[in-house]
């Protein structure tokens, strides 16, 4: 399958590296808006081409893997590049799904191309457990929680702050509330019960420390709905002690079964990450898989991550699955 990455941060590194490991996929060319004469890949002759270009090759690559911000590349990016591609993005404000849903089926299904949008971790990995669990216990409650882990967003909006050089920004789960829900007790909970925010903040010389605490402890959404810590530090110690980028998390489901409800029943999907970024471009390129697969069953339109059929990610043979995976 021949693959194409458009951006090259921290999510198209992930991708570039996940191509590399899955022996049936062939990165073809990385688009940047960047000069990429500028841009160094880690893939030996494959071309850099300019965003510009990018309608010149429609016709040699099977997917598009978008590696774009959801606040305003993909909104615009996915429904445009899903007039000319198969396309698969990782789109992740969860109240504008429906939205972007609307915008990329419109033109992937005027155009017979087969969009992907919203995968990765959450949503993708996490979104398909809450289905599956609600499917299994109709009588219960679903619970996320992420974490501990670097918010990319959270982080960038610290940065924003006037006098701050650095930060970087850790959504912290409450061990007792995830024990309360391991327990079955179905608890319901505030935004301030399940989560705690710690950030780790480098300032300009002479900036005034304790304005920047309180604008952040006090900033709308972002942190003023949670318990927030702040945590001064040296550009050196940014470097040595938060220069990853880790997440992870989990989705719990408690529900009760049998007469009178008398069995408490918990399901549980958990994600340990080292490397955000790298495990996102790793359920993109699966995900893609599937998608050129069903672009070229000619089902075309935009898909999330409930369309996809399980042995459509797989490069392994469906009767080898059977065999030795069922």
């Amino acid at each position: 399958m021949n693959i194409g990455i458009y951006g090259y941060g921290n999510l198209g590194r992930g991708v570039e590296d996940s191509i590399k490991r899955n022996p049936d996929m062939n990165l073809v060319a990385v688009f940047t808006r960047r000069n990429p004469d500028s841009l160094k890949i880690a893939t030996e002759n494959v071309p850099v081409v300019n965003a510009s270009e990018i309608t010149d090759w429609a016709d040699k690559i099977d997917v598009l893997i978008l590696c774009g911000g959801s606040a305003t590349d993909l909104p615009e990016m996915t429904p445009e590049l899903a007039k000319y591609f198969n396309v698969v993005d990782s789109y992740d404000n969860h109240s504008n799904i429906p939205v972007h849903f609307a915008n990329v089926d419109k033109n992937a299904t005027e155009h017979k191309k087969t969009a992907l949008i919203s995968c990765g971790w959450d949503p993708g990995m996490f979104s398909l457990n809450r289905l599956y669990a609600s499917c299994i216990l109709p009588d219960g409650a679903d619970y996320t929680f992420w974490g501990k882990g670097v918010s990319q967003g959270h982080s960038d909006a610290i940065r924003r702050i006037e006098g701050v050089v650095d930060a970087r920004q850790y959504t912290v789960p409450v061990e007792e509330a995830m024990d309360r829900v391991r327990k079955g007790e179905n608890p319901e909970f505030t935004a301030r019960d399940k989560h705690k925010r710690e950030c780790f903040v480098v300032v300009e010389d002479g900036a005034d420390k304790e304005k920047i605490e309180k604008e952040i402890v006090t900033m709308p959404a972002y942190f003023e709905p949670y318990d927030t810590t702040v945590h001064f530090i040296t550009i050196d110690e940014m470097k040595k002690n938060h220069s990853e980028l880790p997440h992870g998390g989990s989705v719990i489901r408690t529900g009760v079964t049998g007469k009178d409800d008398c069995h408490k029943q918990v399901i549980e999907y958990k994600l340990n990450l080292d490397s955000n970024p790298e495990f996102t471009g790793s359920v993109l390129v699966c995900f893609a898989r599937a998608i050129c697969r069903m672009a070229q069953r000619g089902d075309y339109g935009c898909k999330t991550a409930f369309d996809i059929a399980p042995v459509d990610l797989s490069a392994t043979d469906r009767s080898e699955l059977i065999a030795h995976m069922l």
